[in-house]
């Protein structure tokens, strides 16, 4: 077998699926216009943070009449906000095939205490959509599941004269996918994903159908404060329009508002999207290529373009998790890709970030060493034996 190293290395190495890549022309020069030492409830905060949102309505093709608020916490908080303030109203369906989906179950059944009928898929599956009753129950779930590499193929199972409410954890399709905004009722993400922002910052999307829930119905729970997006039966517009539940950090919305300034230069969604499609597609190519690794998603039109996870199926493999950390460790101590190991709660393999700020070319300098790593430890293995 080949031991020889590849002559060529990725100029950039970082393929994390969170905190991601900073965009391909980033610098921290980029940055000079911060709004430091300033309030965020000043003008020129107020004008930055609201920037940020119509910056994401642009970008995203978010319709004018749904509401985009920056909510503290990440996606995370996002998520969880929507959970509290909305859930209770009707029966609950949650759809959860990785681990994030199945924290958001967590929350839902043993937090709020709410009876919910849970469905679940093993990582690389997803569930039987078509079993999903949107058109009565609000549905949570996440659109692709980060830490499965897996996504919704479409939103065709979601029902247009639904009386129930979506609410879609998009925090790796986000800017990445061509998400349906008719057919999302809440849709969360956060900056550190596809757009490789700073970290700390959700954002939560609301349709009109959203507002009326949260203006019509009050939770039988306490809400902290940072979950609160109303006061009086009604909604609280500052947060959408950049008067945040808590303070921001002006650093990290001008480091988000210099990635969507990139966004646009690469053509918007499609651009990005092109971008993520390409990443992927050369890492699928490469599987197809080699027998000894595979997607960990089972169907073609469930893969992920961004966060994708593989699995190695070489017979010779005696210790999965043993093996698959190995191999990532030789490729981060040669400096050719960081953080590729899967999550810690997935099955063991690797887990290949291929949103938009990744370079194909880096990508398809790293495949190369992927084979060279493979080789070696299946050597050290045998020489072990």
């Amino acid at each position: 077998m080949a031991t020889q190293q590849p002559a060529t290395r990725p100029a950039n190495p970082r393929f994390s699926s969170g905190p991601c890549a900073k965009p391909p022309t980033f610098d921290v020069t980029k940055l000079a216009n911060a709004a430091l030492g300033r309030s965020h409830r000043a003008a020129v905060g107020k004008d930055k943070l609201k920037s940020a949102i119509e910056g994401t309505r642009e970008i995203l093709g978010i319709p004018a009449d749904y509401r985009i608020g920056i909510v503290p916490a990440s996606d995370t908080g996002a998520v969880e906000m929507a959970l509290w303030s909305l859930l209770g109203a009707r029966k609950v369906e949650m759809l959860a095939w990785e681990s994030f989906g199945a924290g958001w179950v967590t929350d839902v059944v043993k937090q709020l205490k709410i009876d919910a009928e849970v469905k679940t898929a093993d990582y690389g599956q997803i569930v039987d959509l078509a079993t999903v009753d949107t058109k009565n129950n609000d549905v949570v779930f996440t659109w692709n599941g980060t830490t499965a590499g897996v996504r919704v193929p479409n939103a065709d199972w979601i029902a247009d004269d639904r009386d129930g409410l979506t609410i879609c954890d998009a925090t790796s399709a986000a800017f990445a996918m061509d998400l349906p905004w008719d057919k999302l009722d809440v849709t969360t993400f956060s900056w550190q994903k596809v757009l490789g922002g700073e970290a700390a910052h959700g954002v939560i999307v609301l349709s009109p159908r959203a507002v009326e829930r949260l203006e019509s119905y009050t939770p039988p729970w306490p809400l902290p404060k940072i979950f609160r997006m109303t006061k009086g039966g009604k909604l609280i517009e500052g947060i959408f329009t950049g008067a945040t539940i808590n303070t921001p950090s002006m650093l990290a919305v001008e480091d988000y508002l210099f990635a969507l300034d990139w966004a646009r230069s690469e053509g918007g969604l499609k651009g990005l999207i092109a971008r993520a499609d390409a990443n992927a597609q050369a890492i699928f190519e490469f599987c197809d290529a080699n027998d000894w690794i595979a997607n960990l998603a089972e169907d073609d039109a469930t893969r992920s373009n961004t966060s994708v996870c593989l699995k190695f199926t070489d017979a010779r493999i005696q210790d999965g998790a043993a093996f698959a950390k190995a191999v990532a460790k030789r490729l981060e101590a040669e400096n050719i890709a960081l953080d590729i190991g899967a999550y810690r709660d997935a099955p063991a393999g690797l887990r290949i970030w291929c949103g938009g700020t990744v370079e194909t070319a880096d990508l398809e300098a790293m495949l190369p060493w992927l084979t060279w790593a493979f080789e070696a430890e299946i050597a050290a293995q045998s020489q072990a034996a």
